[in-house]
């Protein structure tokens, strides 16, 4: 069973930068790709970031530009470094990770408030 602990979330204001990051333990089969995801109250859970295991990222076009996501394959962790953060990026920021075997696991969730 694959295990994921978020940290970085935190309260800033509009403009500011945070970095997520999320480890990922016990793993028995390796992990293929490992991403960050968003839900904001009253919406739906969004894609942000993912990252393969081959260095292939992918981003929502809302966070082109500003958010930047990297990947330690041998550490099993995967960081979200958010830049010039806005408010309607407030949202509690959930780690996925999809194992080799096709199993998907979720992590509980960091809160990030962007709010002057």
């Amino acid at each position: 069973q694959v295990q994921l602990v978020e940290s970085g979330g935190d309260l800033v204001q509009p403009g500011a930068s945070l970095r997520l990051s999320c480890t990922a333990s016990g793993s028995k089969f390796g992990i293929l790709s490992m991403g960050w995801y968003r839900q904001a109250p009253g919406k739906q859970r969004e894609l942000v970031a993912v990252a393969s295991s081959v260095g292939a990222t992918s981003y929502a076009d809302s966070v082109k530009g500003r958010f930047t996501i990297s990947r330690d394959i041998v550490r099993n962790t995967v960081s979200l470094q958010m830049n010039s953060l806005k408010p309607e990026d407030t949202a509690v920021y959930h780690c996925k990770a999809t194992g080799s075997m096709g199993s998907v696991y979720w992590g509980p969730g960091t809160q990030v408030t962007v709010s002057s």
